[in-house]
């Protein structure tokens, strides 16, 4: 009976990720009519539920594109991908995976931390691969939470207001970089992975504790404490920007 009620549940689940994920495509135009789409595998849950449900929203929008799949495991920092449940959770989908391999080096630059390198390298190869198979479009899953902890970081941080685009155009236009899921709290994906046993297929990396971004999830934790509607006040705030009500306006 507990089975057939967590079927019931994660069935419930994903349809709202499908559609809030399709509700999205639709307001921002992230796929249109013919597009070839890489998406960036990981191996964590952000990244393999969007996949899961971009299959789904191609089932059903009146339109054709392809999707196919890359992972680009970084050795030498400690952390394993579990290639064979990768792969097999592609075919699972139908969906191409492309596989490759880096070494990044941590101490080229010590003054950028090892989740910042790591992460740019891994970008960089995935931008390049877009272009080499000839794809239009990069989908990265990034949620709400990410792009409220970028925010916060850029400001804290950097001194600047800055986060994550639903949609960037790269390279002079020909590669687009696509957010699906950013308008999805992770708590969202946290359950619907938890009901499906979408657990890591990764070992976790050495460096993630040491990160910035733990330090930003526990005060948005602390935020939400004060207001429930607080990160998703901060996340609408970035379309609610009053310059004439900000100090620091550029002298025209």
């Amino acid at each position: 009976m507990e089975k057939h009620m967590d079927k019931l549940q994660s069935k419930k689940l994903f349809k709202k990720i499908c559609r809030k994920v399709g509700t999205t495509m639709r307001d921002q135009s992230l796929i249109v009519e013919g597009d070839r789409l890489l998406v960036g595998l990981s191996g964590g849950k952000d990244s393999m539920i969007m996949l899961q449900a971009l299959v789904e929203r191609r089932s059903v929008v009146p339109f054709d594109f392809v999707i196919e799949a890359a992972h680009v495991e970084a050795t030498g920092i400690g952390y394993q991908i579990d290639r064979d449940k990768l792969s097999a959770f592609c075919q699972s989908l139908d969906i191409r995976l492309h596989y490759h391999t880096i070494e990044p080096d941590l101490e080229k630059d010590p003054s950028k931390s090892a989740c910042f390198i790591c992460s740019w390298n891994r970008r960089k190869v995935l931008f390049n691969l877009t272009r080499e198979m000839n794809f239009n479009k990069l989908a990265l899953g990034h949620h709400r939470n990410d792009a409220n902890e970028t925010l916060l970081m850029n400001m804290i941080y950097h001194g600047s207001i800055s986060s994550l685009p639903y949609s960037l155009k790269m390279f002079e236009g020909s590669v687009q970089l696509i957010r699906p899921l950013m308008d999805l709290d992770e708590r969202m994906l946290v359950e619907y992975a938890g009901l499906n046993d979408l657990v890591k297929i990764e070992k976790s990396c050495p460096h993630e504790n040491l990160s910035r971004r733990k330090d930003i999830r526990s005060l948005l934790t602390k935020i939400e404490e004060l207001h429930g509607q607080g990160p998703i006040n901060i996340f609408k705030s970035m379309d609610k920007i009053f310059e004439e009500y900000l100090p620091q306006q550029k002298k025209t």
